[in-house]
C-alpha cells in the first residue's frame, strides 16, 4: 500500500499543477499594464505605479491575430501572434521590415487579469487588466 501512495500522490499533484490552455478569444482586447517586474535581472527593478499611470502602457490583441504594445501614447512594438497552449508566440515586425520571434508565457489568466512573462536575463513579468 505504501509503495503506491507516493506515485499516486505525485500524479495527483502534477494534474493539480496543470493550467488550462489559453485561447486567442480570451486574449482579444486591450490589457492595461498595472505591474512590471524584471525578476531575472540583478537589480530586479520594476516600473513604478506612478510611471505606469502616467505612461499608460497596454498590450492589445485583435481578432486579426495582431498584437500591439503601446507605451506613453506610442506604438512600442507590433506584429502577429499565435497561441500554443499557455505560450503566446509573438512575431514582432521591426522598423526595417525584418521580424523576430519570441514567446510570452501566460503565468496566470483570470477573467479580467493577465500575468505574462518573457524569459532570459532581461525577461520581464507583466500584470495587466482588461479594459
Amino acid at each position: 500500500m505504501k509503495r503506491f501512495l507516493l506515485p499516486t500522490l505525485l500524479i495527483i499533484l502534477s494534474f493539480a499543477a496543470c493550467k488550462p490552455a489559453v485561447s486567442p478569444e480570451s486574449l482579444y482586447g486591450k490589457w492595461k499594464y498595472i505591474g512590471v517586474r524584471h525578476p531575472n535581472s540583478e537589480s530586479r527593478d520594476s516600473v513604478s505605479t506612478t510611471t505606469l499611470q502616467l505612461q499608460n502602457p497596454y498590450i492589445e490583441f485583435t481578432n486579426k491575430d495582431s498584437l500591439i504594445i503601446n507605451w506613453d501614447g506610442r506604438v512600442l512594438s507590433h506584429g502577429t501572434f499565435k497561441v500554443d497552449g499557455r505560450d503566446i508566440q509573438y512575431k514582432e515586425i521591426l522598423a526595417d521590415g525584418k521580424t523576430r520571434e519570441f514567446p510570452f508565457y501566460v503565468e496566470d489568466m483570470q477573467d479580467k487579469k493577465l500575468i505574462f512573462s518573457t524569459k532570459g536575463a532581461d525577461g520581464s513579468e507583466i500584470t495587466a487588466v482588461k479594459q
